[in-house]
């Protein structure tokens, strides 16, 4: 597969991905109005309020319910280049037949949910974990019952769907049935392929999710090595925007845990926290193993860390251009103190300087390591202070949260100590430190106005013609171009780009941070570039 396949399967990931940190919110601050030791027993006992909380906390466990198709129409409408619509609608289409075709041939075998039910097990003579760890590889999806896939089912179906809509979607079909072509032949295609998938992933699942386990199982056994591993190679993977893919992995999959609540079987770091967090009485010892790879690992660096180096590089700049290094750090810093968006602030330094890289990588893993061995639970998957304040501070001193806050101000001068003498000494060409007058314009747009920048953008990318494809995720342009060797770095940079990556020869990334949500629209509209 391309780097350009696994550049958009990320950013289809994180479509559903922002709606699950938002929802985790809302859960997180309903899990604290209804906890009587927080805001007292008179306000829990004001039924009509109490209500309207319990609906909210209602709604947002049903995302969290429903993650696997979610999944399956997000990487659908993510991945297909034209049409996207069509895709979306063949990407549920798509999820009903596969797990309907499973339940199926579980049906033919004698296994249902009446059956294979824990009590039903242990009526046909299993002990009670024998029956448990059976009836734990089925479940319930949409009212279907199937294989316990997880979101696995959803991405791997979306994926198929996608691949037959890039396909299929301008087929030319027989004069006699010419109706039934272009993007109508997708849906007809896809009822036609995704039972064959199912019946596939009917025989190799079980070997398939006993290795994906058995990967846990090793995490798990490495303890706090794991932990600082995870923590390590998703920081190493930023350049690349691969580290999303890892991240889904510990949250969605065995990698990230396995846990039994209320009697059901919940795998994945994410889902085991917000199924707890949802509870009235959450369990934190089983939080505590699943948020080990969650946002209390980022605290420390995003929160404190990471602004401490931008406030080094701001005091490394060249006298005559602080106040534009300060601005553009300033916009840096709030992002990632705030959100946890770190790209702003890593990309101006990452490529100047692999020792400072390294450096934040590893201080990255010491952090997950640290608040696992500080046994501190605090979930969701931003990392910012407000995953802090919602997930930790508000939810009691029972959470640890404080030695987030303590190794985190640690963290802050060790970063700043580093960071400004590893610059001055190794003469690292951060933003401000380059002879080049225009290096400086990076987050600015004093020469560009806002009219202008969609065009100038376009022109810097070697001009309308050579864009093929243009995307973005939270962070970045996700462009595929003729060829990347016309981009002119220098004007994209006066554009307010925080930096580029050159994939390979025609892969390209700008990087903008949170304001590139507005400026694709404008890139877009320039190249006269449609999405279908």
């Amino acid at each position: 597969m391309t780097r350009d396949f696994w550049q958009r399967l990320g950013k289809s990931l994180m479509t559903p991905i922002s709606l699950i940190a938002a929802a985790g919110i809302f859960l997180g601050i309903a899990a604290v109005l209804q906890n009587p030791s927080i805001v007292g027993e008179s306000f829990v006992e004001m039924t009509a309020v109490q209500n309207v909380i319990g609906l909210i906390r209602a709604l947002a466990g049903s995302i969290f319910g429903n993650l696997p198709v979610l999944f399956a129409v997000a990487i659908a409408f993510g991945l297909a280049r034209k049409e996207k619509t069509t895709a979306a609608f063949s990407g549920v289409i798509g999820f009903l037949l596969f797990h309907i075709t499973i339940q199926y041939l579980l049906q033919i075998n004698g296994i249902t949910a009446a059956t294979y039910s824990v009590d039903a097990l242990m009526e046909a003579g299993l002990t009670e974990l024998e029956a448990t760890q059976t009836a734990s590889q089925y479940e319930t999806v949409l009212g279907i019952f199937s294989l316990r896939m997880n979101v696995f089912g959803g991405i791997i179906v979306g994926m198929l769907v996608s691949f037959l809509h890039n396909k299929f979607h301008t087929i030319d079909l027989p004069t006699a049935i010419s109706f039934f072509g272009g993007k109508r032949f997708v849906p007809i295609i896809t009822t036609v392929s995704v039972p064959f998938l199912a019946i596939a992933m009917y025989f190799i699942w079980p070997f398939f999710g006993a290795a994906i386990e058995a990967t846990g199982n090793l995490i798990a056994q490495t303890g706090l090595l794991g932990t600082f591993l995870f923590g390590f190679l998703e920081r190493l993977l930023i350049p690349t925007g691969l580290h999303h893919i890892l991240n889904q992995l510990v949250r969605f999959t065995p990698i990230g845990g396995i846990a039994e609540i209320d009697g059901n079987q919940v795998v994945g770091a994410l889902n085991i926290f917000n199924t707890s967090l949802a509870q009235d009485a959450p369990d934190l010892g089983i939080m505590a193993e699943s948020t080990r790879f969650l946002a209390q690992g980022k605290i420390p660096f995003m929160v404190f860390g990471l602004p401490a180096a931008a406030l080094a590089m701001v005091r490394v700049a060249y006298q005559e251009k602080k106040k534009d290094v300060k601005g553009l750090m300033s916009a840096s810093g709030l992002a990632s103190f705030t959100t946890g968006i770190t790209e702003p602030i890593e990309f101006s330094f990452i490529f100047v300087s692999p020792i400072l890289f390294i450096f934040h990588a590893f201080m990255a893993g010491l952090s997950f390591m640290l608040m696992d061995a500080f046994g501190v639970v605090i979930g969701n998957v931003q990392g910012g202070v407000i995953d802090l304040f919602v997930f930790g501070i508000l939810q009691g001193t029972n959470t640890n949260w404080f030695w987030a806050v303590l190794v985190g101000l640690i963290y802050a001068p060790v970063y700043y100590f580093v960071f400004k003498t590893v610059i001055i000494k190794r003469n690292v060409l951060t933003p401000g430190r380059d002879s080049n007058d225009d290096e400086i314009e990076i987050d600015t747009v004093s020469n560009v106005s806002e009219d202008q920048l969609g065009e100038a953008i376009v022109k810097g990318l070697g001009g309308a013609g050579n864009i093929e494809s243009i995307d973005n995720c939270f962070t970045r342009l996700r462009l595929v171009l003729g060829d990347t060797g016309l981009v002119d770095e220098e004007a994209l940079k006066k554009t307010g780009a925080a930096g580029t990556v050159k994939l390979d020869e025609t892969n390209y990334q700008v990087i903008y941070g949170p304001k590139v949500e507005n400026i694709a629209p404008k890139v877009k509209g320039a190249a006269n570039y449609h999405e279908e």
